[in-house]
């Protein structure tokens, strides 16, 4: 059962508590049979639900009874959202006023008592459906189970550690694929590390990547991720792309591709990690390597795979077959992910047990840390034992223990997390994932419950949460910082597999091979579109996610939209038509909408229509003339990102947007002015980026009003002006907690109204802001400061006294000031401190 029927009970139940239908629902008489079908789920009983869902994989007719109640639940789920959004759209016509006749018309009585009548029958339906399913649980004996609702997710720092600080008992297998490397003597040497899944074989080839030896001895590195049978252009790409070589792919052909490569490898000696082969076809091997062949002697590839054939087939110069870690070694890295420092000194019984633990294991490093995971901090005998004897350890499996350690961790976890984990199913193998990305879409299904004991937290908060979680039980995996205060992640291919073997029934991938389609799919991944396969759709009723992998025909999206009325995502990113079909706004369910990257020269007036929209994605859209006036009816939008060639957003309509929590202004090349009529709006607003808008002079005047707003971003705005335009300081009421500014030349000081940050502002990143003469003397009165990064500013010629004394900063990094001078024994107390290429101090140091 891909999503778990009593997490979606749970929600509905959340949903029909909550405060936003009241109004609504006393005005159309329809209260009384919500509060009905609030009492008809409630008695379902979810702690039975829990029960059910557990014992399910062994009793098909439970399956079947647990099937019937999902298909149930998630038609009152659309009911539920079907009046969320009339409530939503009246909030609309309220604060705006109505735009057409048609909308009069909807409000005006008649319609009301029809609209009513069929709610209040649809909701009726549903109800005796119920209880008919709910007759039928008693033949199955459920007992009640408890679980938290939700996680207090424990983020360890070993998330963010290096590699090496993370590895236990590898230093012996780096040493012995280095030599060989080091040893090469032909243009292309393939070296290849080859295990079952879950043994390390990338956490490997990373350590070998990484060794100072090896950065050295090569002049060029770059690491491509290969999983699924690949297309020696699309290879090339990601070549390209690794080595950041940019790559337009819609004017890139094969030869100009092979052209840029060659050009790339030239005379460089050069390292190649290709990472997670699968490809045994020897004729794409050949063509790849004689493409590779323009590198100098001594050049390495270094193919990780779970095949000894793919090995074969390379004829490596070196083949390495990984083997699983020793029983010390495993129990070391159990301890390291199961107790706190020095905890497990202070638990010798659980360590007995951990050792019983450790041994099913096999000497997988993935097993070992996903059980480590989920014990942590946990000291109850009972639970440890619990894991050690469960009766999963019995499954008959093909990856030396790693299955049944993955399923065990994941039998473990919250509903709401298994919810969320198993909606990444809808993404291929080696998938990057973004947080704003994956948390808008969990949004939109409705997956992330507000915690009970901070009810006013944002779901992106708890969203955040979730994937913490998920990544100290490794769920997910390869944490990595990114720019904009963005951070990414994978999923490792083997807790793919499993989310695949738990979500078959309800996700697909529409490719060119006919497959028989499930009427129970909810998630389509399309990455084909002919017609042959668009009918064969027909089928499908109840389709929830869609997301186009190739670039979609207009034909193809336009009969998705008109075909599934409940979608909840839809992504159409990188696709090359000009208009959207109209149609969208007939989408009322719609929540997450992916336009970016397109080549749209306008949005339909009728995309208005979407009330319950919370993301709308249109970054990279660098064709958009402008955004609708009537874009304002978006009441509920949460994340926008936009480029548009419009020299001012919403000049012509007021327009509050306070539900909005991130706003992404991204290359609008002739942007001037923003939002002019939105005085107390965007209350909500809590990042705000700006990058690439070069005719934007000064930040919008409603910046001062933005008392949520915890990020600020603004990089390579060349004619930017932060000071404000001479505003006093104390008229700004910001409350922000980190201020990133990057290419600004026309910045010649900081500006005064940072000063209303002085007791919240955490981080601060100055780079390339090469007028910057010096910083204030009020920065050491930042009462939170903890990092401080100067890069690149070529004016900066001297730093407030007191700035090495200020308590709280943690991190200083100084690079690239030419004429900067400080004394290094001034800022011995900073923990973190670097001075790269600044001092002009004679005999000086540097560090």
């Amino acid at each position: 059962m891909a999503d778990p029927v009593s997490g979606l009970a749970a929600s509905l139940l959340q949903k029909l508590g909550s405060l936003v239908y009241q109004e609504f629902c006393l005005a159309w008489g329809i209260q009384s049979d919500l509060q009905k079908l609030e009492s008809t789920i409630s008695d379902i009983n979810i702690n039975e639900l829990l029960d059910a869902e557990y014992k399910q994989a062994s009793n098909p007719m439970l399956r079947n009874w647990l099937g019937r109640l999902k298909v149930v639940l998630s038609d009152a789920e659309d009911v539920i959202d079907e009046i969320e959004y009339k409530v939503f759209r009246k909030q609309a016509i309220r604060a705006y006023g109505s735009t057409s006749s048609k909308v009069r018309h909807f409000f005006s009585s008649s319609m009301a008592l029809s609209s009513r009548l069929k709610l209040s029958h649809k909701i009726k339906d549903i109800r005796e459906r119920l209880d008919a399913i709910n007759a039928g649980k008693d033949q199955f004996n459920f007992t009640e189970r408890h679980e938290d609702v939700h996680v207090m997710p424990v983020w360890r720092e070993m998330t963010h550690s290096g590699v090496e600080s993370l590895v236990i008992g590898r230093q012996g297998d780096k040493k012995k694929i280095i030599e060989p490397m080091m040893e090469a003597n032909k243009n292309v040497n393939i070296i290849t590390i080859v295990g079952i899944g879950g043994l390390g074989k990338t956490t490997l080839a990373k350590l070998v990547y990484n060794d100072e030896v090896v950065v050295n001895h090569f002049q060029l590195k770059m690491w491509v991720c290969i999983s699924t049978d690949f297309k020696v252009t699309e290879l090339m790409e990601k070549i390209l792309k690794s080595a950041c070589k940019g790559v337009d792919k819609n004017s890139s052909t094969e030869d100009t591709l092979q052209t840029s490569l060659k050009e790339l490898l030239k005379d460089k000696k050069f390292l190649l990690v290709l990472d997670d082969v699968w490809n045994v076809n020897r004729n794409k091997w050949v063509e790849l390597i004689d493409l590779l062949n323009g590198g100098s002697h001594g050049s390495v590839v270094v193919v990780t795979t779970r095949s000894h054939k793919i090995s074969s087939i390379l004829d490596p110069i070196y083949t390495h077959s990984l083997d699983g870690l020793s029983k010390i070694e495993s129990l070391s890295l159990f301890v390291k992910w199961a107790f706190k420092e020095g905890e497990d000194k202070r638990h010798p019984n659980l360590l007995s047990i951990a050792d019983e633990i450790v041994e099913k294991c096999k000497g997988v490093p993935l097993a070992v840390k996903s059980l480590g995971g989920l014990l942590y901090s946990k000291v109850d005998e009972r639970e440890w034992n619990l894991v050690r004897d469960n009766n999963i350890w019995e499954l008959e499996e093909n990856e030396g223990g790693i299955l049944p350690a993955l399923r065990l961790s994941y039998n473990q976890i919250p509903i709401h997390l298994k919810r969320c984990l198993v909606y990444c199913v809808n993404f291929p193998k080696d998938h990057e994932f973004f947080n704003i990305r994956l948390i808008g879409q969990w949004v939109a299904h409705g997956l992330i419950l507000r915690m009970p004991v901070n009810k006013t937290q944002d779901l992106e908060d708890v969203g955040d949460l979730y994937i913490k979680e998920l990544m100290s039980r490794c769920f997910f995996q390869d944490f990595e910082e990114q720019e904009l205060g963005l951070y990414s992640f994978k999923m490792h291919d083997l807790v793919h597999d499993l989310v695949l073997s738990i979500a078959h029934k309800e996700w697909l991938e529409i490719d060119s091979n006919n497959k028989k389609i499930a009427p129970t799919v909810r998630h389509l991944s399309i990455s084909y579109n002919g017609l042959q396969v668009l009918k064969s759709l027909n089928k499908l009723t109840s389709v929830r996610t869609i997301m186009y992998r190739t670039k979609p025909h207009v034909f193809s999206v336009e009969s998705c939209i008109k075909k599934f009325k409940s979608l909840r995502v839809l992504d159409i990113h990188n696709s090359d038509f000009k208009n959207l079909p109209s149609s969208i706004g007939t989408q009322k369910h719609l929540r997450y909408l992916d336009l970016s990257n397109t080549s749209l020269m306008k949005l339909p007036n009728s995309i208005c229509k979407l009330h319950n929209l919370q993301t709308l994605m249109l970054g990279g859209c660098v064709n958009l003339e402008r955004l609708s006036k009537d874009i304002r009816n978006l009441i509920n939008l949460r994340l926008l990102t936009i480029t548009t060639k419009d020299t001012c957003l919403l000049e012509n309509g007021v327009c509050c947007f306070n539900s909005l929590r991130s706003l992404f202004v991204a290359y609008c090349l002739r942007l001037e002015c923003l939002f002019p009529q939105m005085d107390r709006c965007l209350t909500n607003l809590r990042i705000l980026v700006f990058v690439g808008c070069e005719s934007l002079i000064s930040l919008p005047p409603i910046i001062k009003h933005l008392t949520s707003l915890e990020s600020l971003y603004i990089n390579y705005c060349n004619e930017m002006d932060l000071t404000g335009g001479g505003e006093d300081a104390q008229d700004f009421n910001l409350r922000l907690q980190i201020l990133e500014i990057e290419g600004l030349p026309k910045v010649e000081v900081l500006p005064e109204w940072l000063l209303g940050s002085t007791n919240t502002l955490k981080e601060l990143y100055i780079k390339w802001c090469g007028n910057l003469k010096a910083l204030p003397e009020w920065l050491p009165t930042l009462k939170s400061l903890q990092t401080l990064v100067i890069t690149d500013c070529d004016e900066l010629s001297s730093v407030p006294e007191g700035i090495n004394h200020m308590k709280t900063l943690r991190k200083l990094m100084i690079k690239h000031c030419a004429q900067l001078v400080t004394r290094l024994e001034d800022w011995s107390n900073i923990p973190e401190f670097e001075v790269l290429g600044c001092i002009n101090v004679e005999d000086e140091e540097v560090s």
